[in-house]
């Protein structure tokens, strides 16, 4: 079934995209130890996480063309790109924050006895800052839509290419075809991820195809990198949830370092008709609260043990413990989003993990909902 079935049919009307931004405010840090404590008052309720003492990064290598990802030079961007600010909700440790008082039934709803799975889906491009700004024509959402032109390389890559692994085998590249074909060709959520570090910016589009009379998509949604400020309430993104797709998704970079240093995104079969800061939009006829809303976030157990795993799929399941995943989209029950690169080794293992190895966290974060 395609992931975003439930996302076309109860989409959040485009009434709502004069609301607020909804935003998270982060109103007390201290430092102690080399941490940061940070604060989060949402609606009145406070939880606190733990921000580590920001990693120490290279100065950013000049880009002057367009760097494709899983490439030695794209992880030398990477390595020096800060993704959001280190207070943002990508970056913040959970590995203390309490467990929601319905975590038991919220897993079992996606499945307790099920196994972690993955897709090798997300891939991305790094563009220079002086990239041409291309006209992008938006088909199905372009009230909650951000507006163009938009950096778009001639060698932008679409999900799923060039490996073959995802949930939609129908969305998979057949074997010798061409970026340029399946650029133009193909089935899926086809999504499309440019990543600007030299003005701040992330751009990513659902549906991106290109046609002859130029490129196309059903969204876009651009992202600040140096803010990290939310989309505003009620609008979705390339993400069911109305979240950036690129800052939680796994990839080389950080495994060969030894940890994912950020929230990495999940789907469910079924989740429930509300999302939670700093999710935005929600997809789903059900109000049953033993559902995860959009923006749930999950965190593994942190007495599982990671011993026995090797290096890379370590790396993931310990930032698992640390900064957990978000509920992202509708989809396969526990499939994680993984940037397709050959180098990544071992990762068949994490199916070693199930869901009762997860907990459902209580962040303090607002909810919102359309439920009547």
């Amino acid at each position: 079934m395609p992931r975003r079935l439930d996302r076309r049919r109860y989409a959040l009307a485009a009434s709502l995209s004069d609301a607020e931004p909804g935003k998270e405010h982060f109103v007390s840090m201290t430092k102690r130890a080399g941490l940061i404590l940070v604060g989060i008052v949402v609606a009145g309720v406070t939880a606190v996480g733990v921000v580590g003492a920001e990693r120490r990064r290279p100065p950013m290598p000049k880009i002057t063309q367009p760097v494709l990802f899983g490439t030695p030079e794209a992880d030398r961007v990477l390595t020096a790109l800060q993704v959001f600010p280190p207070d943002n909700p990508w970056n913040q440790d959970i590995s203390g924050m309490p467990i929601h008082t319905n975590s038991a039934r919220i897993i079992a709803s996606i499945g307790a006895e099920k196994n972690l799975g993955y897709n090798l889906d997300m891939n991305f491009v790094i563009v220079p800052p002086q990239q041409k700004r291309v006209p992008v024509k938006i088909l199905q959402y372009p009230a909650a839509s951000d507006p163009g032109p938009f950096p778009v390389p001639e060698n932008a890559p679409i999900e799923n290419w060039p490996l073959a692994r995802n949930e939609d085998t129908q969305a998979l590249p057949r074997p010798g075809q061409t970026l340029d074909d399946i650029q133009r060709h193909g089935r899926g959520d086809r999504h499309l991820l440019i990543v600007d570090p030299g003005n701040g910016k992330l751009h990513e589009f659902w549906q991106a195809r290109k046609t002859d009379a130029g490129w196309e998509a059903a969204n876009a949604a651009t992202f600040d990198l140096r803010t990290g400020a939310l989309r505003p309430e009620g609008w979705t993104s390339a993400d069911a949830a109305g979240l950036p797709i690129f800052p939680a998704s796994v990839r080389y970079d950080e495994c060969a370092r030894g940890l994912v240093e950020h929230a990495m995104r999940v789907t469910a079969r079924r989740t429930r008709r509300a999302y939670v800061l700093p999710a935005t939009h929600l997809a789903s006829r059900f109000n049953d609260r033993d559902l995860p809303r959009m923006g749930e976030r999950l965190r593994l157990r942190r007495d599982f043990d990671t011993s026995g795993f090797p290096p890379h799929a370590r790396a993931i399941l310990e930032g698992l413990k640390k900064y957990g995943m978000f509920v992202a989209d509708n989809g396969q029950d526990w499939l994680m989003s993984i940037s397709p690169d050959a180098r990544l080794k071992g990762l068949e293992t994490l199916a070693r993990v199930k869901g009762s190895d997860f907990e459902v966290v209580e962040t303090g974060a607002r909810e919102g909902s359309l439920a009547r």
